[in-house]
């Protein structure tokens, strides 16, 4: 009897044990395989504050663990349960249920690449961020052209334009209209070094002036290797006390700009004007990149007064209205001779063909 008593004794003990031994095992054999073969990716949204069972029966249900019981038991017995992040997932079904935990918790969540070409507008930039799904492009503007947005990323001024840096950048879904702004203007300001900010004070520039005249050589640059040159004609306009006369800050001043830049649009006065305004305009006409940002604080070192565009690109600078004179007529008069005319045409070359003071009827201004 004694003998008995004994096994059950042990047995009482030893079969609990062995269950949660097998219950341990069949748990960390779930743990290490996945749901499916490889294939797809398959994107899952997490939202803030969603119960495990939910996530887990989500999971379960698109085929990328096979029980959410289990899953769930994983997660509390590693530890996991208060450790998962909110976000956008993408699973393979080959991942392990272990990997998938180890992914929510430490947040690796769907980055979305967004590509911001050199020379947009803010309303240029807003549509393509609209066009990867973050964010609406009315609310980028938005906060863009908001001087409070301004204050807060440390840029004197009253928008952000000039100061969303053209760049690669990768975002989570859940990034807000807010946060894509301050890393583009971020990454301005890792670029507009304090040291280039020393330079334009040097150049007798503040920083808003610098930037605005590096968004202007970012637009009148066709060939990258032309920017110190063209920057250089700039500075060197700006030395004599002459207006700029470039279209690009022109056409920046317009409202609703069909293309055709005509004579009207170039006596209209607005503060872009830079055919009827001396200097530089308020702020800058688009978002330049570091090569123009670099041209705009240390131009080549020229005599050019003009330039205009020999149609592959390039330009022709000159130094003298004569000589300007030749250029414009055989680069743009001599080329667009059996073009037909625009309605109503300026008195000037085409449209961005011939900038700083290069018009038609080669008027200096002073």
């Amino acid at each position: 009897m004694k003998r008995k008593w004994v096994l059950i004794s042990i047995g009482t003990v030893l079969l609990p044990a062995l269950v949660l031994a097998a219950a341990a095992w069949e748990l960390r054999r779930f743990a290490a395989r996945p749901a499916g073969e490889a294939g797809a990716d398959v994107v899952l949204t997490i939202p803030s504050g969603q119960p495990l069972s939910a996530t887990a029966a989500e999971l379960e249900r698109l085929g990328v663990i096979r029980s959410a019981l289990k899953f769930r038991i994983l997660a509390r017995w590693d530890g996991y349960d208060r450790r998962l992040k909110a976000g956008e997932y993408a699973f393979s079904p080959v991942s392990t249920p272990l990997e998938i935990l180890n992914t929510m918790a430490k947040g690796l969540v769907v980055l979305h690449r967004v590509t911001i070409p050199e020379g947009l507008t803010i309303p240029q930039i807003a549509d393509v961020i609209e066009r990867t799904g973050l964010a609406k492009a009315s609310d980028i503007v938005a906060r863009a052209t908001d001087p409070a947005q301004a204050l807060a990323n440390g840029v004197s001024a009253d928008n952000l334009e000039g100061y969303l840096f053209p760049e690669t950048y990768l975002f989570p879904k859940s990034v807000t209209p807010e946060g894509i702004l301050a890393a583009m203007v971020a990454r301005f300001h890792a670029v507009f070094t304090p040291e280039w900010q020393l330079r334009a004070g040097e150049i007798g520039l503040t920083p808003q002036q610098a930037v605005t005249l590096a968004s202007i050589v970012e637009k009148e640059t066709g060939d990258p290797s032309e920017r110190p040159l063209i920057s250089s004609v700039f500075h060197n306009r700006l030395k004599r006390g002459m207006r700029l006369e470039t279209d690009p800050t022109v056409i920046y001043g317009l409202k609703n700009f069909d293309g055709n830049l005509t004579r009207r649009h170039l006596e209209t006065p607005t503060p872009y004007n830079t055919y009827t305004i001396k200097g530089l305009p308020p702020g800058p006409i688009a978002n330049p990149g570091k090569e123009s940002l670099r041209a705009a604080l240390f131009p080549a070192q020229t005599d050019y007064l003009y330039f205009v565009s020999k149609n592959n690109g390039t330009h022709q600078f000159s130094t003298n209205l004569t000589d300007h004179n030749k250029a414009v007529h055989r680069y743009q008069v001599a080329a667009h001779a059996g073009a037909p005319p625009r309605d109503p045409p300026a008195s000037r070359p085409p449209a961005g063909a011939a900038s700083a003071g290069a018009r038609g009827d080669a008027q200096e201004s002073q």
